[in-house]
């Protein structure tokens, strides 16, 4: 069934939808939830991007982001397998075309669909079950609203007024709400005098509709109110943090904490989203956005739009390289360290480095990988829009923690697009052939693990070309040490594990003659895996004891995982399971720990094949079961 709203800005459609949903899930009962989706959150220009909602849709339904089709086509398959059977109600707001809407009508005939629109959504093929256009509230409504919204005894004690009131808000919930919040502010005055200060300074004001309530709230706001409300649109994405808004501000957390508590009284921002929230969220809707935007324009000085972006730029740029080191540990960065932003303190992330114990230290590693992932569209958003402003350094910084994301998480679409922008920064600089091997290498990486090896091929040969305008300092022997295991990933994919193995074991005397004993690591690590692709199982297994142990010598959470998972492949090859199955239980406890289950999906297929060697046949389906489970619940067959 497809329900559709429709109505001008400010009319409670979002509100009448999500109503809806709650009293239909407990009358009727939908065991498979309430999905909601804001179209307006995905828009590049006029459309939105049907694959990038099927996406969020998918994760929304706890299908691991690692397993969503990289292929629109074979995205709404999965989709259409994971609703399959389903009962469940979809919520999509701000719709504006019905080619948006089709995409995300799930499989099954028991689910519900209510999509809110500004106008009649008239070019659906089979049209809407039930077609509603809401129009302003009658003034009974009106008036009832007003006394649900705000609790004063003038309302009873001057009827008139009140009636004058409702008129003068013509029926929009919106501007209701925001009447309410003048009677809260001013609580001394008659309503009679109130209503007719209203009238006067809308009047004055010449808007039409909604905007000239907001207009009027916000010319009664503090100037940190106002700087705040006309800053906020500007934020790379739609959602914002109290830490990301203190540092678009940029005087400081309690005078930012006091600028949003007065939106949230004017009725300009919503704060029990972020209240109920456990990630700190906050957003403003669609329509007070626009506003914002508008004021921006017409008050704000020159440069103070200006500053505020490139201030929070520079704030988020610190924080995700401190998510990235925290995440992967120290490693080879050509971007500059950020320095503390003033008025802007670091987001709560804590150095493993510095924790008490291993426990202690894998629980930071894991929360620092979690607010990357919690924060990936702010990441994405704010390379691009550093890239638009031509702060390449910040562009650069930037694309090393997507780098350090999307080891973890291959959305691969989004990674090569941001990847490309980087590397655009770099020529656009010129200066710094540091930056023009290190953006060209990961391009690449991306590049042939999406079949584009010829292009990756490209990519490593322009890196190469530049290398001799490096300095023999350490930065510029480590740069040459990675494109040549660039090279040696590139060969492999082309299935070259010989030329593979001769680049990483050059790699790696390079690594030993700066010495970095992290490169000396992941080469040997590489040249171990490359071994077993070769079925070369003892020296394999060889190189790949002491990677682990080297990874595990250099408190590396990250690659003490993936050594250790590969180590264990290759003793299960050797006959030796017994001695495989303690780092195949490590993997599996680190990706639990990680929320990751497409490495859980991974570690239950290894422990089944593990099981079935050692004839543990209950055991084996257990594990083979689990995997399916994962992959099921991702939209995937079998």
């Amino acid at each position: 069934m497809l329900v559709t709203l429709s109505g001008p800005q400010g009319i409670g459609k979002t509100e009448l939808a999500r109503l809806l949903a709650r009293v239909l899930r407990d009358t009727y009962g939908y065991p498979d939830g309430i999905l909601s989706v804001d179209l307006d959150d995905f828009r590049q220009g006029s459309g939105a991007d049907p694959g990038n909602v099927l996406t969020e849709l998918l994760v929304a339904l706890d299908a691991e982001p690692g397993f969503v089709a990289q292929d629109f086509a074979a995205r709404c398959k999965q989709y259409w397998n994971r609703t399959d059977g389903a009962r469940l109600i979809l919520v999509v707001d701000n719709a504006r075309y019905a080619s948006e809407i089709v995409p995300l009508l799930p499989a099954s005939g028991d689910s519900l669909v209510i999509v809110t629109s500004h106008a009649p959504l008239r070019d659906l093929a089979d049209g809407a079950a039930l077609g509603i256009a809401l129009p302003p509230l009658e003034e009974r409504a009106a008036t009832e609203l007003l006394e649900l919204v705000v609790r004063d005894p003038r309302l009873a004690a001057e009827p008139e007024s009140v009636r004058a009131l409702v008129r003068l808000c013509e029926g929009h919930p919106a501007a209701l709400h925001v009447a309410a919040g003048w009677m809260r502010e001013h609580r001394l005055r008659p309503l009679s005098r109130l209503v007719s200060r209203l009238r006067d300074v809308w009047a004055e004001n010449g808007v039409p509709g909604v905007e000239r309530f907001w207009d009027t709230v916000y010319e009664g706001l503090s100037p940190a109110a106002t700087r705040v409300y006309r800053l906020l649109p500007h934020h790379p994405s739609t959602t914002f943090t109290l830490d990301s808004a203190t540092a678009l501000l940029g005087r400081g957390p309690e005078e930012c904490e006091e600028a949003l508590e007065e939106l949230d009284r004017a009725g300009l921002l919503d704060l029990s989203d972020v209240l109920a929230s456990a990630n700190g969220r906050m957003r403003l809707p669609g329509p007070l956005r626009a506003h914002a935007l508008r004021r921006s324009r017409q008050d704000a000085r020159p440069d103070e739009t200006r500053e505020g972006v490139e201030r929070l730029l520079r704030w988020l740029v610190r924080q995700f390289q401190r998510a990235d080191r925290f995440a992967a540990g120290p490693r080879l960065l050509v971007g500059a360290p950020f320095p503390a932003v003033e008025g802007a303190p670091d987001a709560t992330l804590e150095d493993p480095r510095a924790a008490a114990d291993d426990t202690e230290r894998t629980a930071r590693t894991d929360r620092a990988s979690a607010w990357l992932h919690d924060e990936r569209h702010v990441l994405f958003a704010s390379l691009r829009l550093a890239h638009e402003r031509e702060m390449d350094a910040e562009v650069v910084a930037l694309s090393e923690a997507v780098w350090t994301y999307a080891l973890d998480h291959p959305h691969r679409a989004d990674v090569v697009g941001a990847l490309r922008l980087a590397v655009d920064s770099a020529v656009r600089d010129g200066a710094r052939a540091a930056w023009l091997v290190r953006t060209r290498c990961q391009l690449a990486r991306h590049l042939w693990e999406a079949g584009l090896l010829d292009e990756a091929a490209a990519q490593l040969d322009r890196a190469g070309a530049v290398l001799g305008l490096l300095g023999d300092d350490e930065v510029g022997r480590k740069l040459a040490a990675s494109l040549l295991e660039s090279r040696g990933m590139l060969a492999g994919a082309r299935d070259d594990w010989d030329a593979a193995v001769a680049e990483f074991a050059r790699s790696r005397q390079m690594h030993t003659e700066i010495p970095n004993p992290y490169g000396v690591m992941l080469q040997t690590y590489r040249m171990g895996s490359a071994r077993a692709k070769l079925g070369e199982l003892e020296p394999a297994r060889e190189l790949l004891a002491e990677a682990h142990g080297l990874a595990v010598a250099q408190e590396r959470e990250r690659m003490s995982r993936r050594t250790g998972f590969a180590l264990a492949g290759v003793l299960c090859r050797l006959g030796r399971t017994e001695q495989a199955r303690p780092f195949y239980e490590e993997s599996l406890n680190a990706a639990r720990r990680r929320r990751s289950g497409f490495d859980q999906a991974r570690v239950h297929d290894a422990l089944a094949e593990l099981c079935r060697a050692e004839g543990r046949s209950t055991e084996e389906a257990e594990h083979r079961a689990a995997a399916a489970d994962i992959r099921r619940l991702s939209g995937l067959d079998g």
